[in-house]
């Protein structure tokens, strides 16, 4: 029962008296694969695994890590634009061309870039860490969570400054 075929595998799982679903498509197999892909990929179920009764939202803590990235990268491209136009001024006012006025304004890109980029990293860190903390204690996901940790976010982020 065990023939070869033209490559040089076995063609007895190819047999279509199996009554399998799928077994008449058995010819396309790998010679490497003796599984029909179809049943690799089944689309009537959900993509992701979740357990039993667990709910299908993201939690604080899953969200926290792009909001951090995303308030990191948006810094760093208000950043940089800033440090462009004021590096295009200041390099302008100078006198600044060439090379010097193209390094210049490189490091005014670069160096506002990573200081906007390192203040609202910042702040997502303190607001991300609030909203799982307070998540955590309360049991609940709810909008009192996000003013709090907002709030709380505000007053430490401004309790280091300078009082006027």
């Amino acid at each position: 029962m065990d023939q070869q075929g033209s490559a040089g595998y076995s063609s007895s799982y190819s047999d279509s008296s199996f009554n399998l679903p799928g077994a008449g498509s058995m010819q396309h197999l790998s010679p490497y694969l003796n599984v029909d892909p179809g049943y690799l990929y089944q689309s009537s179920g959900p993509e992701f695994i979740f357990p039993e009764g667990a709910s299908h939202k993201r939690g604080r803590f899953e969200l926290a890590f792009s909001q951090i990235g995303g308030s990191v990268m948006i810094g760093a491209l208000l950043g940089g634009v800033n440090g462009l136009y004021v590096g295009a001024r200041e390099t302008a006012v100078a006198g600044q061309s060439g090379a010097i006025r193209r390094t210049q304004m490189f490091n005014f890109v670069t160096r506002r870039g990573a200081a906007a980029a390192n203040r609202l990293g910042c702040v997502a860190v303190m607001y991300s860490s609030f909203g799982v903390i307070l998540s955590w204690l309360r049991g609940t996901d709810d909008e009192l969570n996000t003013v709090v940790s907002a709030t709380a976010t505000g007053f430490l982020y401004k309790s280091t400054g300078k009082r006027e």
